[in-house]
């Protein structure tokens, strides 16, 4: 394992610069690690445009945030469900009119272990409709103001890359057969992964230097996540596992995309999070990933799939 780069203790937010003046656009961010991210950028003087389903819990994070911060703080939000298509792509509009700059997208809101298959109004089975078509398109929408002020595409995939199926089925990526919350989980953040590595390559092949695209993970964090979307059985495991050593509080999993979002001269073909134990806690840094997730057929056919899919063409 190589050295972190950034000493013993990891990268942290101190490292953090003023931020007066820049702009950040995050998904999901009424709790848990995406609520951290905008809470650490807002006290670093940056404007965050928020993207969450919920208009009320919107609502609530604001005001949370500026009791905690002031009344100053420039953060606003913008209803969005992934889950639907033409939401991410009403939502995209409404950000590219009210702001001028995005300095970088943090792909943060997913669901997880979805105990019975769900299928979104477009049609795909939910964790794959959220976690990765949704924020395809989101990317995809926002890619030319992005381009513009030369910003970064943050993706905040799992471990859950590895835990399950490790490639794309592509023979039935709806689980009309076989569906267990696990592998279609783990295939949604399979995609969102080797999306960015796609991304990259043809960002490259295009001589596009203009976009960062980052891949990071939170490590196990003390979310909301799973007793939002998983099963009894799920929820019993976590909720254990969050009284362990084996896990870290929400603002620690904000660490990466954090690092991701803001710290310069970062190697993009790495892969961001915890490098303790198992890499679910620990200093943050690069760490290895597995072979599979940057397997070179299965992302070109995958981004030509989510084109097709999503019905998004993306413009290099």
């Amino acid at each position: 394992m190589s050295k972190n780069k950034f000493g013993k203790q990891g990268w942290t937010p101190e490292r953090i610069k003023d931020l007066s003046g820049k702009t950040y656009v995050i998904t999901g961010t009424t709790s848990g690690t995406g609520f951290e991210a905008a809470r650490i950028l807002l006290s670093k003087g940056a404007k965050v445009v928020m993207l969450n389903r919920n208009p009320q819990k919107s609502e609530q994070a604001i005001k949370t945030l500026k009791d905690t911060l002031g009344n100053h703080i420039k953060v606003s939000n913008i209803k969005m469900d992934l889950a639907v298509q033409a939401s991410v792509r009403k939502a995209a509009a409404e950000v590219l009119e009210k702001v001028s700059q995005i300095d970088a997208l943090l792909c943060n809101a997913a669901i997880a272990q979805v105990p019975t298959r769900k299928l979104t109004v477009d049609h795909f089975e939910s964790q794959l409709g959220v976690n990765h078509y949704g924020h395809f398109t989101l990317q995809g929408l926002l890619f030319p103001l992005i381009e513009k002020s030369k910003g970064r595409i943050v993706t905040v995939g799992s471990l859950g890359y590895n835990m399950g199926l490790k490639t794309i089925k592509f023979d039935d990526m709806n689980w009309d057969h076989d569906y267990t919350a696990n592998d279609a989980y783990s295939q949604s953040k399979l995609a969102q992964i080797m999306s960015v590595y796609e991304l990259q390559d043809r960002l490259n092949k295009a001589g596009n230097n203009n976009v960062k695209a980052y891949a990071c993970h939170p490590g196990s964090s003390r979310t909301s996540l799973i007793s939002t979307s998983g099963s009894f059985m799920m929820k019993m495991i976590f909720g254990l596992m969050k009284l362990s050593p084996l896990t870290q509080p929400a603002e620690n999993g904000a660490y990466p995309q954090l690092m991701c979002a803001t710290e310069k001269d970062l190697d993009q073909s790495a892969f961001y999070g915890p490098t303790g134990r198992s890499n679910w806690v620990g200093p943050v840094g690069a760490h290895p990933i597995e072979p599979h997730a940057k397997d070179k057929a299965v992302s070109k056919r995958l981004w030509e799939v989510s084109e097709k899919a999503t019905g998004f063409k993306w413009n290099f």
